[in-house]
């Protein structure tokens, strides 16, 4: 580990000083090393609203980067008392515009071109301000109105400086606290890197929006903006401009006026498809990154903060939504499991007793009470006090199913979230179990036992020269051999006879597409007589074993 440096001493004060003063982040886990205590006198009862708002207000005054550590903690439910995680998830990174003179000098280095010479007009006024940078609004020479999302001059080496230091007192208390090395503190820092890098890289911004855009193709009443690829850079992203407003700011007698439930029930289809078919989605998709457009869409804008998931993940949380859905407290328990990294005090038995009665209490509860994101917030929580550390995506599915639920809350609260939910994943299970059946994976599957029907032999023959030179050594100990060698004799013909069939498939399979000859049934006669001696095959060796392994086993046992 390397060592603190003394140059970065007044962040590291800054940092300790924030972390002793909250003593509702130190009881819940992410302390300062052993031994330290909290500088305040407050009672146990400390994770109070008042103290987590403060937590906000001070993470602000340290600057962009802690805005951003703020806004991933947030998705942390495993790490932070679910008050902290409400006043981190408000944190909006609004603040002061920088000159418009400095915005147009990024551009003009950044493109390498006036202005004047790429825009016919460009508003000196920006429409959008946040932490990293703010947009302004433009129109190109072809007369396409763009957004121009623009990053403050500097702040990239000042984030990179800011996260250094967070890596190393990660590092440090890591190395210094067994309460900080159980929750992680150096990979939540390396978490957080990956997530602040993307964000300082606009050019990624541009992939993730056109990602998001092929993905949700489908959904005609949701809209993501087209990036520019001419006129973007690694800090300039240029855009379609979208004409509309934000969910939040929309009056309460305007939605009474719309109809939104379509649009609540795309969001939340679209939602579960990029998590659990496409393995992408935004990771922050709060009221004030959803617009209503002025043609009655919904536009999915900022993608600065997106997560990704793997084939293996997207499966356990299918399986999680499924147990759910299902009240199954074991299958949700294992899903958890499957997904999490087991520590060594892990308890399985009492993650299963809590998990099942979170189960239960979200299936009881009326609509409203628990939502979805609620319930999998609580199942991190619970996985962590059970000794598994839960996967961050986990969590930044909690969050981001949250503010789907306050947008759809906001937008239509006649759609009953939860149902959305399960009544996809099951379309989502149904659409994966056909695909698993389609020809193409048949024919994978046919391809596979062709494969180990041609090497089964040569294994076979290594087994029995080991055995006939005396290399192999079986210890046997009170077993007939006699009916031992019967049973071999019996394992192997029926792999034989597998194998045939397997074959008889293949070669089916492959007739298929043979053109001319007698035809029967539509398919050719060759097929046909294939896949009938392979079903005849099948059936003698079907019978064969009810006649001879059925009556033995429930006969009487040889002594």
């Amino acid at each position: 580990m390397s060592a603190l440096r003394v140059a970065s001493v007044p962040r590291y004060t800054a940092l300790a000083h924030l972390l002793l003063k909250h003593r509702g982040l130190a009881s819940s886990g992410s302390a300062m090393p052993d031994g330290l205590e909290p500088e305040t006198d407050l009672p146990d009862d400390v994770a109070t609203q008042r103290d987590a708002e403060e937590l906000a207000t001070e993470l602000v005054s340290m600057g962009p980067t802690f805005v951003k550590l703020g806004q991933l903690l947030s998705t942390r439910a495993d790490l932070l008392p679910s008050v902290y995680l409400e006043a981190l998830s408000r944190l909006r990174d609004d603040v002061p515009p920088f000159p418009a003179d400095e915005a147009i000098k990024v551009v003009e280095d950044e493109l390498g071109v006036r202005v004047s010479k790429a825009f016919t007009s460009f508003d000196r006024t920006p429409v959008g301000s946040a932490s990293l940078g703010q947009v302004h609004k433009a129109t190109t020479r072809d007369g396409r109105l763009v957004a121009l999302k623009i990053q403050r001059p500097g702040i990239r080496q000042k984030a990179l400086d800011d996260m250094s230091v967070i890596e190393q007192l990660a590092n440090f208390l890591d190395s210094h606290s067994d309460r900080a090395a159980r929750m992680g503190f150096g990979d939540l820092a390396e978490q957080f890197r990956r997530s602040l890098l993307d964000e300082l890289d606009y050019s990624r911004e541009a992939a993730n929006l056109e990602i998001l855009r092929g993905q949700l193709g489908e959904y005609d009443r949701l809209v993501v903006p087209r990036p520019i690829g001419d006129f973007t850079t690694s800090r300039v992203l240029t855009m379609e401009f979208v004409e509309g407003r934000s969910v939040a700011s929309i009056p309460n007698v305007a939605r009474a006026e719309m109809e939104c439930s379509p649009l609540g029930e795309q969001l939340i289809s679209a939602y579960l498809d990029s998590m659990l078919v496409h393995g992408f989605f935004h990771a922050d998709p709060h009221p004030g990154n959803v617009l209503l457009t002025d043609d009655g869409r919904l536009a999915l804008i900022d993608l600065g903060m997106v997560a990704r998931l793997s084939p293996q993940v997207q499966e356990h949380l299918l399986r999680l939504l499924l147990g759910v859905a299902n009240r199954d407290g074991e299958a949700v328990t294992s899903s958890l499991v499957s997904m999490g990294s087991r520590l060594d005090d892990f308890d399985r038995e009492g993650l299963t007793a809590t998990v099942t009665d979170l189960v239960l209490r979200h299936s009881a509860a009326s609509v409203g009470n628990m939502a979805a994101g609620t319930l999998l917030r609580d199942l991190a929580v619970a996985s962590a006090d059970s000794g598994l550390r839960p996967r961050p995506e986990l969590s930044m599915l909690a969050r981001a199913l949250l503010n789907l639920d306050e947008v759809v809350r906001i937008l239509a609260p006649d759609v009953h979230v939860d149902e959305v939910i399960e009544s996809h994943a099951v379309r989502i299970m149904r659409r994966r179990m056909l695909q698993a059946a389609s020809p193409s994976k048949v024919m994978s599957a046919a391809l596979e036992a062709t494969a180990f029907a041609e090497a089964l032999p040569g294994r076979l023959n290594k087994v029995l020269e080991s055995l006939a030179e005396g290399r192999m050594t079986l210890n046997l100990e009170g077993l007939n051999e006699a009916a031992l060698m019967r049973g071999a004799q019996k394992l192997a013909n029926r792999v034989a006879m597998g194998v045939v069939i397997a074959s008889f498939v293949v070669a089916a399979a492959l007739f298929s597409d043979h053109r001319g000859g007698p035809v029967v049934l539509g398919y050719p006669l060759l097929t046909v007589l294939c896949l009938a001696f392979a079903f005849g095959v099948a059936i003698w060796l079907v019978v064969g074993i009810a006649r001879s392994d059925l009556p033995a086993r429930h006969g009487p046992r040889s002594r």
